[in-house]
């Protein structure tokens, strides 16, 4: 997965949790920041971030915020919706017939559904790592009751008969 017009900014503040206030080539910008979770530890003023800019028509903001580095140097990638798009790049290279995102199963909308004549039937539910401490990658970095619905579908899926992938995505450089 690759970003197109990717362009470096300085942090500035964020007044919620759908947008940042960043300084790009010496102006004040809102951007859209592209994870709704706290960040806490990595959006804090003055950090580098990185933008792209998606040049969607009629958006609010013309950038989005994908990617910051945290004081300790290490880069983190905190588009939510990168792991999904990385593991479905690397599904379509493995054996499976069938790959279909955002599979209903029982109450939730599960990542990914995987079918395989050889190996069966399979529920992945894919979560992104933006929580470093110590070196070591955490997830979750705030409580998410979505998070454990969908952990507990993926337990009775399993109990149903299904293979049962929960996939962590370590979306920082040398964790």
């Amino acid at each position: 997965m690759k970003y197109d017009n990717i362009q470096r900014a300085k942090f500035l503040t964020r007044p919620n949790r759908f947008v940042a206030e960043v300084e790009l080539a010496g102006q004040r910008e809102i951007v859209h920041v592209k994870n709704t979770g706290r960040c806490r530890e990595l959006l804090v003023p003055g950090a580098e971030v990185w933008l792209t800019a998606p040049g969607t028509p009629d958006r609010k903001t013309k950038y989005d915020l994908v990617a910051v580095r945290k004081n300790t140097g290490v880069l983190f990638n905190i588009d939510s919706q990168a792991p999904n798009k990385v593991m479905k790049e690397w599904l379509k290279k493995q054996e499976y017939d069938r790959v279909i995102p955002e599979y209903t199963y029982g109450s939730s909308r599960i990542d990914f559904y995987m079918e395989s004549q050889k190996f069966g039937k399979y529920l992945m539910e894919v979560k992104g790592c933006t929580l470093e401490i110590g070196g070591v990658g955490y997830f979750p970095d705030a409580p998410t009751e979505r998070g454990v619905k969908h952990i507990r579908e993926l337990i009775r899926a399993k109990e149903a008969g299904y293979h049962t992938i929960l996939a962590f995505v370590i979306q920082m450089d040398g964790i």
